[in-house]
């Protein structure tokens, strides 16, 4: 992962959490209202509630891939909105910036940490498994039904 840089959200870093997001939810599914509010106003719905925005360069070739964690509850945090450019793939961005991301919402303690995708996000779970996602049935039923396309809900079990 020689050069990968993370970098803390900020306005101007705003337009890549939109279009890296819509890029790849576009391509795969339909852009559903809840995510058109959180990527048009990131500040308001993640940062400013507590959240964490973090985005990951590649040298020569900026900006490739972001992710959020969202608090959902006093100590509840999602993973959610994380994306990497198609053209930034096999630069293991996106587990250089998964790691990143975890450390961030793990270090206040959050429980649970979890994230909510679809079974078409194949490499995505893929990767969340091998950063220490396990498929939860608990998360499924309290916090699945945010998304339409949701059928995979999954929860952080840190390392012993």
């Amino acid at each position: 992962m020689s050069g990968l840089m993370i970098h803390e959200f900020s306005d101007a870093l705003a337009h890549h959490f939109h279009d890296i997001n819509a890029e790849w939810i576009h391509a795969m599914f339909k852009l559903e209202a809840t995510d058109r509010e959180v990527l048009e106003n990131p500040r308001a719905r993640i940062v400013d509630q507590g959240g964490v925005i973090l985005f990951v360069e590649a040298p020569g070739v900026g900006i490739v891939g972001t992710c959020a964690s969202q608090k959902t509850g006093e100590r509840s945090v999602e993973l959610t909105k994380m994306g990497v450019r198609e053209s930034a793939r096999g630069l293991k961005a996106g587990e250089f910036l998964l790691d990143a991301i975890i450390a961030r919402a793990m270090a206040p303690g959050a429980e649970p940490l979890y994230l909510l995708s679809n079974a078409r996000c194949a490499a995505a779970i893929h990767l969340y498994e091998k950063l220490g996602f396990e498929h939860d049935a608990d998360i499924m039923a309290h916090y699945g039904a945010r998304y339409a396309r949701c059928d995979v809900a999954m929860r952080y079990r840190t390392p012993d």
